[in-house]
Formats: C-alpha cells, structure tokens, sequence
C-alpha cells in the first residue's frame, strides 16, 4: 500500500490550492461578465455562485480523473487515488467534490442562518469550520478526511523524482585533468 501523507503536508497543498483555485475562479468570473455583460441582478448573482461551483468542480474533477492530482498536489507530491488503489473514476471524483464542501459549508449555513455578514464574525465561523473537518482525520484509523472516507479515496504520497534520489556525476578535480 502506498504511504500515506502526513496531515500538516495536505494542510500545507491545501493553502497553495486556495491560491490556484483563485486564480481559476478569477478567469471564470471574467468569462461570466463577458457572457452576460456585466448585468447585476439576483438571477446574474446567483448564477454566478453556481457558475463558479461547475468551474471549481471541473477544475478537481478533471485534474482527479486524469492524472490523479491539481498542481497543488503535484508540488507537495500527493496523489489521490481509490480505495483499492486504482485511478479514480468520474462518479467516485464528483462525490468526492461533493463531500468535500463539508469544509465550507455548514460554517456558510451557520453564517447565514444567524445572518453574520462581519467579515471577521465570518472568518472565525470559517476557521473553527475548517479546524473541525481537519480534525476528522485524527479519529480515522488511516488519518483519512472524513471526505475521502466517504467517498472512498485517499491521498497518497508520489516518491520524490528520481533525479533528486540518484547522486549525479562527479565533476572532474583540478587533478584529474
């Protein structure tokens, strides 16, 4: 079986996926004011909410069933694999997606249904949102995220290149020449 990360390493990709899932978002924000030129209005305002939840999903759905990790996970060597270790199929990514809202979203319910709208009310509903969800993984036995448990995948970790692990040529000495 393939080792599994620690969970400061997945918390660490975590943030840098923040920065890269902005960015995709960013794009796809500016695709939606072009496509609908720029009109406001609750139906433009919620279709963008969901716009921006299709973009995000494809964003991980595609980098999960193709080459098993986003670029995040590349940089920090994860890879996501199912359960008995296969690549991971489109049903079991976007359940995967799915589930994973589970950081987020009832620290979003808990903001909207006691109408918190103080940014700094909201972000500490966010943190202990996200700190209870990472704390799931303490009471797996496989130190999975209840997400992945779930959905019946886990993050393991990619060996490192083997050109960091091979000790390349010597250079010639003063000597040998």
């Amino acid at each position: 079986m393939d080792t599994p990360p620690s969970i400061r390493r997945r918390m660490i990709a975590m943030v840098y996926e923040i920065f890269l899932v902005l960015s995709v978002e960013a794009l796809a924000v500016v695709v939606w004011m072009l496509a609908t030129q720029n009109r406001h209005g609750p139906l433009f305002d919620h279709g963008l909410k969901v716009w921006l939840f299709l973009v995000t999903g494809a964003y991980f759905i595609h980098a999960w069933t193709g080459s098993s990790h986003t670029l995040a996970m590349k940089t920090w060597r994860l890879r996501l694999v199912a359960d008995n270790g296969a690549r991971v199929p489109l049903r079991t990514a976007v359940l995967r997606y799915l589930l994973a809202w589970g950081w987020f979203a009832p620290a979003l319910l808990v903001c909207a249904a006691f109408g918190l709208h103080d940014k700094r009310m909201m972000a500490a509903v966010l943190a202990i949102g996200v700190a209870a969800w990472a704390m799931t993984a303490l009471f797996d036995k496989e130190r999975r995220f209840l997400h992945d448990r779930l959905a019946g995948t886990r993050l393991v970790s990619m060996p490192k290149p083997a050109s960091a692990l091979a000790p390349g040529p010597t250079p010639p000495t003063a000597e040998a020449s």
